[in-house]
């Protein structure tokens, strides 16, 4: 079978579709024909060895896989020919993949697979950050950064869903459209973003910032929280490293700085994914999510896939097509 995959951790530039033998499921594996794969952030920081799971070489890539089941073990729900998604430490971008059962979840049929395979990581880890770790609620107000990215645009949509505003931060115009295409409130330019937030909430502040980026902006989003606001740090895409903050500004304005790990969670929490999408179904099934799907390339261009994401030319989540 044909995957891309990782022969030496220097980047896209050493990721190359090779024919691999076919997975073998164990007593709990789920076998899937992969149509296609989602491109995320860590795909990136693994063809660098720059993840904090390092696979030996070579290894496939693929963190968010949807497709076909072709066999299921007893007991797990699934059955042959269903239509599914996956996640996938890595592995994914393969014509075939073999994942624990309870890291496979339906895939409603008024989604495509390219759909399906925007949706696990950027998803699941909007819902964990903005339900479980933001304690989210009705009526609140959500500052989303990188607002036109994958993560940024599941977060607009998933803040929506249960009854919140969202105030999307973006760097262009353009990407200011595809904030309001996935349903943002305001949308305002990274330039001048927390004067802008003050006079939306009319010198509030928002109770939650979801803060991909890092970096410069961390400053400003601080000073753009309410009182008792929560700012949730999911990663540093912005590659200007790992801002700190002054304790004491916590303190004096009764605000949080709450990472979002949603992987390790995982990790020490098999059956989550699976409480997580009984949660966001409805809203999947009525169409309130609806990821964008940014741009699509064959299993061949998956270097370009990582390049277009590295430099931030993409709009909505990045897919790579394994069949058809």
């Amino acid at each position: 079978m044909r995957a891309a995959q990782v022969i030496d951790t220097t980047g896209p530039d050493d990721v190359v579709v090779a024919e691999l033998p076919e997975p073998t499921p164990g007593p709990g594996d789920v076998l899937i024909d992969v149509h296609s794969v989602g491109v995320s952030f860590p795909d990136l920081l693994l063809s660098r060895g720059q993840y904090q799971v390092r696979p030996e070489l070579p290894f496939a890539l693929g963190t968010d896989v949807a497709g076909v089941v072709v066999s299921a073990p007893e007991g797990s729900g699934l059955v042959e020919g269903q239509r599914v998604v996956s996640i996938a430490g890595y592995g994914g971008a393969a014509e075939r993949f073999v994942a624990p059962a309870a890291m496979v979840l339906p895939l409603p049929d008024r989604l495509s697979y390219d759909e399906g395979a925007a949706l696990p990581m950027n998803y699941l880890t909007a819902h964990f950050a903005l339900r479980k770790r933001a304690g989210l609620e009705a009526g609140e107000t959500v500052l989303v950064h990188g607002a036109a990215g994958g993560v940024g645009t599941a977060t607009i949509q998933v803040a929506k869903a249960y009854g919140a505003t969202s105030v999307a931060v973006v760097s262009t115009d353009e990407k200011g459209e595809v904030a309001r295409a996935a349903g943002a409130d305001h949308v305002v330019l990274l330039d001048g973003f927390k004067d802008a937030v003050a006079e939306i909430t009319g010198g509030r502040g928002v109770d939650v910032v979801v803060d991909v980026v890092g970096g410069d902006v961390f400053l400003d989003s601080l000073r753009s929280l309410a009182p008792l606001g929560r700012l949730l740090v999911i990663g540093f895409a912005s590659g200007q490293g790992i801002p700190e903050v002054k304790v004491n500004r916590l303190l004096l304005t009764n605000t949080d700085v709450r990472g979002v790990g949603w992987g390790e969670h995982v990790r020490r929490n098999p059956g989550y994914p699976a409480e997580q999408w009984a949660d966001l179904l409805p809203h999947l099934e009525s169409g309130a999510l609806r990821p964008p799907v940014g741009a699509s390339y064959a299993l061949e261009e998956f270097p370009q896939a990582l390049r277009d994401l590295d430099e931030r030319r993409a709009l909505g989540k990045i897919v790579v097509r394994v069949r058809g």
